[in-house]
Protein backbone atom coordinates (compact mmCIF):
# COMPACT_ATOMS: atom_id res chain seq x y z
CA UNK A 1 0.00 0.00 0.00
CA UNK A 2 1.66 3.09 -1.41
CA UNK A 3 1.30 6.24 1.02
CA UNK A 4 -1.45 8.22 -0.83
CA UNK A 5 -3.40 4.84 -0.38
CA UNK A 6 -2.46 4.54 3.60
CA UNK A 7 -3.70 8.13 4.16
CA UNK A 8 -7.08 7.48 1.49
CA UNK A 9 -7.94 4.64 3.29
CA UNK A 10 -7.14 5.81 7.09
CA UNK A 11 -8.06 9.56 6.69
CA UNK A 12 -10.42 10.58 3.64
CA UNK A 13 -12.84 7.57 3.54
CA UNK A 14 -13.54 7.61 6.88
CA UNK A 15 -14.36 11.47 6.85
CA UNK A 16 -16.15 10.89 3.19
CA UNK A 17 -17.96 8.08 3.89
CA UNK A 18 -19.03 8.77 7.89
CA UNK A 19 -17.33 5.77 9.21
CA UNK A 20 -15.98 7.39 12.35
CA UNK A 21 -12.48 6.99 13.90
CA UNK A 22 -10.19 3.65 13.51
CA UNK A 23 -7.23 3.27 15.39
CA UNK A 24 -4.57 4.80 13.14
CA UNK A 25 -6.33 8.17 12.96
CA UNK A 26 -6.95 8.26 16.33
CA UNK A 27 -3.64 7.95 17.45
CA UNK A 28 -2.49 10.49 14.56
CA UNK A 29 -5.21 12.85 16.34
CA UNK A 30 -4.48 12.25 19.79
CA UNK A 31 -0.59 13.11 19.08
CA UNK A 32 -1.30 15.80 16.67
CA UNK A 33 -3.46 17.27 20.19
CA UNK A 34 -0.61 16.76 22.03
CA UNK A 35 1.33 19.03 20.29
CA UNK A 36 -0.88 21.43 19.71
CA UNK A 37 -1.73 21.79 23.42
CA UNK A 38 2.29 22.23 24.15
CA UNK A 39 2.17 24.74 21.31
CA UNK A 40 -0.82 26.39 22.68
CA UNK A 41 0.56 26.79 25.93
CA UNK A 42 4.05 28.41 24.87
CA UNK A 43 2.16 30.36 22.62
CA UNK A 44 0.34 32.13 25.80
CA UNK A 45 3.04 32.41 27.95
CA UNK A 46 5.19 34.14 25.20
CA UNK A 47 2.21 36.64 24.84
CA UNK A 48 1.52 37.18 28.77
CA UNK A 49 -1.82 35.61 28.35
CA UNK A 50 -2.68 33.41 31.98
CA UNK A 51 -4.57 30.43 31.77
CA UNK A 52 -7.27 31.23 34.49
CA UNK A 53 -10.93 31.65 35.14
CA UNK A 54 -11.03 35.15 32.96
CA UNK A 55 -9.44 33.19 30.24
CA UNK A 56 -11.66 30.50 30.42
CA UNK A 57 -14.80 32.81 30.49
CA UNK A 58 -13.55 34.14 27.07
CA UNK A 59 -12.85 30.98 25.37
CA UNK A 60 -16.48 29.90 26.12
CA UNK A 61 -17.82 30.83 23.25
CA UNK A 62 -15.46 29.52 20.68
CA UNK A 63 -16.01 26.10 23.02
CA UNK A 64 -19.81 26.26 21.64
CA UNK A 65 -18.71 27.35 18.49
CA UNK A 66 -17.48 23.69 17.54
CA UNK A 67 -20.48 21.57 18.45
CA UNK A 68 -23.09 23.82 16.84
CA UNK A 69 -21.44 23.90 13.62
CA UNK A 70 -20.83 20.70 13.91
CA UNK A 71 -24.29 20.08 14.80
CA UNK A 72 -25.74 22.73 11.38
CA UNK A 73 -23.50 20.23 9.36
CA UNK A 74 -25.44 16.99 10.54
CA UNK A 75 -28.93 18.68 9.81
CA UNK A 76 -27.82 19.81 6.44
CA UNK A 77 -28.08 23.39 6.76
CA UNK A 78 -24.41 23.40 6.51
CA UNK A 79 -22.65 21.72 3.62
CA UNK A 80 -21.01 18.51 4.65
CA UNK A 81 -17.22 18.90 3.47
CA UNK A 82 -13.56 18.13 5.25
CA UNK A 83 -13.61 21.07 7.22
CA UNK A 84 -17.08 21.56 8.44
CA UNK A 85 -17.02 17.68 10.10
CA UNK A 86 -14.56 16.06 12.84
CA UNK A 87 -11.99 16.59 13.18
CA UNK A 88 -11.40 19.16 10.15
CA UNK A 89 -14.25 21.12 11.77
CA UNK A 90 -12.22 21.68 15.15
CA UNK A 91 -9.28 22.43 13.12
CA UNK A 92 -11.57 25.42 11.45
CA UNK A 93 -12.83 26.64 15.15
CA UNK A 94 -9.21 26.59 16.70
CA UNK A 95 -7.81 28.67 14.25
CA UNK A 96 -10.63 30.85 14.18
CA UNK A 97 -10.11 31.27 18.18
CA UNK A 98 -6.10 31.45 17.90
CA UNK A 99 -6.74 33.73 15.04
CA UNK A 100 -9.17 35.78 17.21
CA UNK A 101 -6.60 35.79 20.36
CA UNK A 102 -3.95 37.01 18.11
CA UNK A 103 -5.86 40.14 16.55
CA UNK A 104 -6.89 41.38 19.83
CA UNK A 105 -3.63 40.47 22.07
CA UNK A 106 -2.02 42.89 19.22
CA UNK A 107 -4.69 45.63 19.60
CA UNK A 108 -4.88 45.68 23.43
CA UNK A 109 -2.02 43.24 24.55
CA UNK A 110 -2.84 41.10 27.85
CA UNK A 111 -4.15 43.46 30.07
CA UNK A 112 -7.64 43.38 31.25
CA UNK A 113 -9.02 44.21 28.20
CA UNK A 114 -8.12 41.34 26.09
CA UNK A 115 -10.94 39.04 28.16
CA UNK A 116 -13.86 40.97 26.82
CA UNK A 117 -12.77 41.74 23.42
CA UNK A 118 -11.66 38.27 22.66
CA UNK A 119 -14.97 36.55 24.86
CA UNK A 120 -17.27 39.26 22.28
CA UNK A 121 -15.57 38.34 19.29
CA UNK A 122 -16.22 34.71 19.96
CA UNK A 123 -19.87 35.67 20.41
CA UNK A 124 -20.22 37.46 17.27
CA UNK A 125 -19.30 33.89 15.77
CA UNK A 126 -21.66 32.58 17.36
CA UNK A 127 -24.10 35.26 16.63
CA UNK A 128 -23.72 34.58 13.05
CA UNK A 129 -23.83 30.59 12.88
CA UNK A 130 -27.22 31.14 14.51
CA UNK A 131 -28.33 33.60 12.36
CA UNK A 132 -28.03 31.00 9.76
CA UNK A 133 -29.87 28.22 11.75
CA UNK A 134 -32.70 30.37 12.23
CA UNK A 135 -33.03 31.73 8.32
CA UNK A 136 -33.01 27.26 7.91
CA UNK A 137 -35.03 26.61 10.39
CA UNK A 138 -37.15 25.05 8.27
CA UNK A 139 -34.70 22.68 7.84
CA UNK A 140 -34.42 20.81 11.77
CA UNK A 141 -36.83 18.44 12.61
CA UNK A 142 -36.94 19.42 16.27
CA UNK A 143 -37.03 16.08 18.18
CA UNK A 144 -38.24 17.47 21.79
CA UNK A 145 -38.50 13.72 23.58
CA UNK A 146 -34.60 13.30 23.52
CA UNK A 147 -35.32 15.64 27.06
CA UNK A 148 -37.97 13.33 28.15
CA UNK A 149 -34.47 10.79 28.36
CA UNK A 150 -31.88 13.08 28.78
CA UNK A 151 -32.31 14.77 31.86
CA UNK A 152 -33.80 12.32 33.85
CA UNK A 153 -30.73 10.34 33.18
CA UNK A 154 -28.06 13.67 33.14
CA UNK A 155 -29.82 14.10 36.81
CA UNK A 156 -28.87 10.74 37.70
CA UNK A 157 -25.44 10.84 36.39
CA UNK A 158 -24.81 14.50 37.73
CA UNK A 159 -25.73 12.89 41.52
CA UNK A 160 -23.63 10.33 41.35
CA UNK A 161 -20.54 12.47 40.48
CA UNK A 162 -22.13 15.03 43.53
CA UNK A 163 -22.31 12.09 46.17
CA UNK A 164 -18.44 11.04 45.01
CA UNK A 165 -17.16 14.30 45.18
CA UNK A 166 -18.57 14.78 48.88
CA UNK A 167 -16.18 11.78 50.03
CA UNK A 168 -13.08 12.04 47.79
CA UNK A 169 -11.25 15.07 47.70
CA UNK A 170 -9.71 14.71 44.86
CA UNK A 171 -12.74 14.53 42.34
CA UNK A 172 -14.04 17.73 44.46
CA UNK A 173 -11.35 19.68 43.26
CA UNK A 174 -12.28 18.11 39.83
CA UNK A 175 -15.83 18.15 39.80
CA UNK A 176 -16.16 20.19 36.74
CA UNK A 177 -13.98 17.74 34.86
CA UNK A 178 -16.08 14.75 35.95
CA UNK A 179 -19.59 16.69 35.66
CA UNK A 180 -18.87 17.49 31.85
CA UNK A 181 -17.58 14.06 30.88
CA UNK A 182 -20.80 12.46 32.71
CA UNK A 183 -22.19 15.15 30.27
CA UNK A 184 -21.21 14.08 27.36
CA UNK A 185 -21.58 10.23 28.71
CA UNK A 186 -25.14 11.07 29.00
CA UNK A 187 -25.61 12.12 25.65
CA UNK A 188 -23.81 8.92 24.30
CA UNK A 189 -26.20 6.80 26.24
CA UNK A 190 -29.05 8.58 25.28
CA UNK A 191 -28.80 8.67 21.60
CA UNK A 192 -27.76 4.95 21.19
CA UNK A 193 -29.69 2.98 23.80
CA UNK A 194 -33.43 5.28 22.94
CA UNK A 195 -32.44 6.77 19.07
CA UNK A 196 -30.60 4.77 17.62
CA UNK A 197 -27.11 6.85 16.81
CA UNK A 198 -24.16 4.90 17.06
CA UNK A 199 -20.32 5.45 18.66
CA UNK A 200 -17.55 6.50 16.24
CA UNK A 201 -14.65 6.55 18.92
CA UNK A 202 -12.63 3.27 18.79
CA UNK A 203 -12.23 2.21 22.33
CA UNK A 204 -16.26 3.44 23.01
CA UNK A 205 -17.23 1.54 20.49
CA UNK A 206 -15.29 -1.97 21.22
CA UNK A 207 -16.77 -1.04 24.97
CA UNK A 208 -20.13 -0.68 23.82
CA UNK A 209 -20.35 -3.52 22.17
CA UNK A 210 -18.08 -5.57 24.61
CA UNK A 211 -21.05 -5.06 27.07
CA UNK A 212 -23.95 -4.15 25.19
CA UNK A 213 -24.91 -0.73 26.32
CA UNK A 214 -23.88 2.22 26.09
CA UNK A 215 -23.85 2.76 29.87
CA UNK A 216 -20.54 1.71 29.78
CA UNK A 217 -19.50 4.89 28.90
CA UNK A 218 -19.82 6.20 32.29
CA UNK A 219 -17.16 3.64 33.53
CA UNK A 220 -14.99 4.72 30.77
CA UNK A 221 -15.03 8.36 31.75
CA UNK A 222 -14.69 7.34 34.96
CA UNK A 223 -11.76 5.57 35.13
CA UNK A 224 -10.03 7.58 32.35
CA UNK A 225 -10.40 10.72 34.52
CA UNK A 226 -9.61 9.29 37.78
CA UNK A 227 -5.92 8.60 36.98
CA UNK A 228 -5.39 11.46 34.53
CA UNK A 229 -6.49 13.97 37.56
CA UNK A 230 -4.11 12.53 40.22
CA UNK A 231 -1.34 12.46 37.92
CA UNK A 232 -2.19 16.48 37.33
CA UNK A 233 -2.38 17.23 41.06
CA UNK A 234 -0.24 14.96 42.69
CA UNK A 235 2.56 13.71 40.35
CA UNK A 236 2.80 17.47 38.63
CA UNK A 237 1.75 19.81 41.42
CA UNK A 238 5.07 21.37 41.06
CA UNK A 239 4.48 21.99 37.29
CA UNK A 240 3.28 25.54 36.16
CA UNK A 241 0.09 25.96 37.34
CA UNK A 242 -1.21 27.42 33.84
CA UNK A 243 0.43 24.65 32.35
CA UNK A 244 -1.72 22.13 34.53
CA UNK A 245 -4.85 24.80 33.76
CA UNK A 246 -4.63 24.44 30.24
CA UNK A 247 -4.24 20.54 30.26
CA UNK A 248 -8.03 20.97 31.82
CA UNK A 249 -9.52 23.54 29.67
CA UNK A 250 -8.31 20.53 27.20
CA UNK A 251 -9.72 18.01 29.06
CA UNK A 252 -12.84 20.18 29.68
CA UNK A 253 -13.43 21.00 25.85
CA UNK A 254 -12.72 17.24 25.04
CA UNK A 255 -16.30 16.47 27.08
CA UNK A 256 -18.20 19.87 26.77
CA UNK A 257 -17.47 19.93 22.80
CA UNK A 258 -18.90 16.35 22.09
CA UNK A 259 -20.91 16.31 24.28
CA UNK A 260 -23.31 19.56 22.96
CA UNK A 261 -22.41 18.35 19.48
CA UNK A 262 -24.46 15.24 20.63
CA UNK A 263 -27.53 16.98 21.97
CA UNK A 264 -28.10 19.49 19.50
CA UNK A 265 -27.74 17.20 16.81
CA UNK A 266 -30.45 14.73 18.54
CA UNK A 267 -32.84 17.73 19.56
CA UNK A 268 -32.35 19.05 16.10
CA UNK A 269 -33.20 15.62 14.49
CA UNK A 270 -29.77 14.82 12.79
CA UNK A 271 -28.50 11.22 12.25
Amino acid sequence: MGLYEFFYEYFVLPIKENQGYNPVNTLVYAIILGIAVILLYRMLKRMGIRVDERFFGALMPYIILGPLMRSMTDVGILPRTYLTVSPGAYFVIAAFAIASLYVVWRHVGPGERLYPLYRDFGWVLVGGLLFVLIISIDRVSFNWEVLKYFVPVLLIAEAFIWLIARKVQLIENNKTLFYTHFYDATTTFVGIQFFGFWEQHVLARWLIDAFGTAAVMYLEKFLILLPVVWILDREMKDEDPDLINFVKLTIFILGFGPGTRNLLIMLMGGG
